[in-house]
């Protein structure tokens, strides 16, 4: 729910070769359904709704054509910016199933208005989840912060690869903290990129990672259309 696999559009797969190789590969490692969410972010990806689609539309002629059967959809990931607020403003937000939305913000310092931002999409009838809170770690010292977010509507979802320490240990210990409080709801690849697929491969070997994933009430399994 969670993976920027769509060929050209932004820092994922360069390529439609590519795409294949990280599709395959996480089918292989047992995933029925793939959501790409390439970012949408006006500085340095200005992806619409249009381009998305665009390139699914690719995605879904070559793993046709290389015979590869796994369920692909799309939405976004979406940076908290002003051109977010003018596209939630205008209700033209590209979403996960049941109107979910994938965002996220600087890992440098938290954005000022994010929990106006939440309430505004819950107001609008959309579900906001946060990408990614264990790279966030200016709130490391304060996990107060998260359940705030979660007062106000948010969900939250972790990188498995920060499980395994890919991003560096405080980013592991953070997420870990955030599972035994139980704020976690879904897990993602957040999968840009072969070496990160490699890596995948390797932390879904490790048995202790393995009960971190059990403890979280993970939904990903309610998007599933079989």
């Amino acid at each position: 729910m969670h993976s920027h696999i769509l060929p050209g559009i932004d820092d994922g797969a360069p390529d439609l070769e590519t795409s294949l190789q990280l599709i395959r590969g996480l089918q292989e490692m047992g995933y029925r359904k793939l959501i790409a969410t390439p970012h949408i972010y006006k500085e340095l990806y200005p992806n619409t709704i249009e381009t998305i689609r665009n390139a699914l539309s690719l995605v879904h002629i070559g793993t046709k054509n290389a015979g590869i059967d796994v369920e692909i959809d799309a939405a976004a990931e979406y940076f908290l910016d002003e051109h977010f607020e003018d596209l939630l403003s205008r209700d033209e937000l590209l979403t996960l199933p049941d109107r979910h939305v994938l965002i996220e913000m600087s890992f440098m310092a938290p954005h000022p208005k994010l929990n106006e931002i939440v309430f505004q999409l819950c107001t609008k009838g959309y579900k906001p989840i946060l990408a990614h809170p264990e790279r966030y770690l200016y709130y490391a010292a304060d996990l107060e912060q998260f359940e705030r977010i979660r007062d106000f509507g948010c969900k939250m979802q972790v990188n498995i690869l920060s499980l395994c320490g890919y991003y560096g240990k405080p980013s592991q210990k953070l997420a870990q903290r955030l599972i035994e409080r139980g704020l976690i709801t879904f897990l993602g690849t957040d999968l840009h990129h072969p070496r990160h697929e490699e890596n995948l491969k390797n932390c879904l070997k490790d048995a202790r990672l393995i009960r971190y994933m059990e403890q979280v009430p993970c939904q990903n399994h309610t998007w599933l259309t079989n």
